[in-house]
């Protein structure tokens, strides 16, 4: 097959990706840019999979990034449904699944995330819904029907929303994690457990201090062993227990990876001409003072964004604090910085539990907040945080609300 050459190519047509293309067209309105993805479908928004797809808040064609004009229109070749192989990265190539050969003046890569798999029996037993793809969302929101059960495994971010989802669709759920309360990574413990219980009212079943030993299929159902005795059979089985980095190409191509892919200021990995972002980049957090990795929305976009200016020769270093959200029933929440329940915490509450600000501290300093049902006071936290001034609870009384 010839060889072709792009002055931007992508691997990755997700959410960075997608918003990796925006960046580029804002600086140079003309370079042919090359998108290479797996799925079959153009760049989505992720977290609609276990939100608004699921309550009639978005049509499906609304969780596209853009339409396939979009990209027409702009100078992009799509490659979906290839998957990128190799990247030499002196000779400025990269392999995919169908053969092709294609040159590059900059690369990004925007890989995300693999979802991790349970390391017991029958995890690869076919219809278990490692959720994370927009196929995941059509093949359950199909088999999800009224008095159907499903059996959720983990308790983190995409466990308790599609959990939540389910209920609230008339199936009947029951979740098995092994921490003692569900987003233990993010809630302190009285949050953590007063919304369990809410979880425990609305009739999911929850089992914590517990995980799956194996899986088998029985007549057509799911049938769960966990490690402390139970049986659980089921309809549905969904396990969301995080993602891995999807990091392989880059490590192979002899770029540094640590937790993630090592990017600097600029999102340039150790060759300057390779870009990364999203799910997989290991970034210098610029208000939080150290390099870290953040799984979100926000940062997806932005960074890709961010990514793609300065591939098209913006030179600017990535500033931006993410931020990330989730609706668990009633109980919504946006939040910012460093959001890690390990943290000292104080809580502004209006309504206990339910409506005020969480602050997380370190040395006397707010590294993090988490509004509660309290909206619009993103870019506020931002600048609490940005201070880096030692706090003391009387201070941050109605600091924010």
């Amino acid at each position: 097959m010839a060889e072709r050459t792009y002055p931007y190519v992508i691997i990755g047509a997700g959410l960075t990706g997608g918003s990796a293309v925006a960046g580029i067209r804002e600086i140079d309105r003309n370079g042919p840019i090359l998108l290479i993805g797996e799925e079959k479908h153009l760049p989505y928004d992720r977290p609609d999979l276990t939100k608004k797809l699921w309550f009639g808040k978005k049509t499906l064609d609304q969780v596209f990034v853009h339409d396939r004009d979009y990209y027409l229109k702009n100078g992009v070749d799509l490659a979906l449904r290839h998957r990128a192989l190799a990247i030499d990265e002196k000779q400025k190539t990269v392999v995919d699944s169908s053969g092709e050969t294609y040159h590059y003046n900059k690369l990004l890569l925007a890989t995300g995330g693999i979802p991790r798999s349970l390391p017991v029996p029958g995890s690869d037993l076919e219809g278990i819904a490692y959720y994370r793809y927009l196929d995941d969302y059509f093949r359950i929101r199909a088999e999800a029907s009224e008095g159907k059960s499903a059996l959720v495994v983990g308790g983190g971010f995409i466990g308790s929303e599609i959990a939540a989802a389910l209920n609230m669709n008339g199936v009947n759920v029951t979740m098995v994690f092994p921490t003692p309360y569900l987003c233990d990574r993010v809630f302190p413990p009285y949050l953590g457990q007063a919304i369990q219980e809410r979880y425990r009212e609305r009739g999911v079943a929850i089992l914590t201090g517990d995980a799956p030993a194996a899986f088998e299929k029985r007549n057509g159902r799911f049938v769960a062993t966990t490690r402390e005795g139970r049986t659980i059979e089921s309809d549905i089985l969904i396990v969301g227990v995080g993602i891995m980095p999807a990091t392989q190409l880059a490590q192979d191509a002899g770029l540094e990876v640590t937790n993630g892919i090592v990017v600097d200021a600029y999102l340039r990995t150790s060759s300057p001409d390779i870009y990364a972002a999203g799910d997989n980049a290991f970034f210098p957090y610029q208000a939080l003072g150290r390099q870290m990795r953040v799984e979100h929305w926000d940062n997806a976009v932005t960074q890709g964004k961010w990514a793609g200016r300065n591939m098209a020769g913006d030179a600017e270093p990535y500033t931006h604090m993410p931020y990330f959200f989730s609706d668990l029933f009633e109980f919504g929440y946006e939040a910012v910085g460093d959001v890690d329940s390990r943290l000292n915490t104080y809580a502004d509450w209006q309504k206990e539990n339910d409506t005020g600000v969480i602050y997380y501290l370190e040395d006397a300093k707010v590294r993090g907040m988490m509004m509660c049902n309290v909206w619009d006071k993103v870019d506020a936290a931002r600048e609490i945080i940005r201070r880096g001034e030692q706090v003391s609870a009387e201070s941050l009384r109605g600091a924010l609300v």
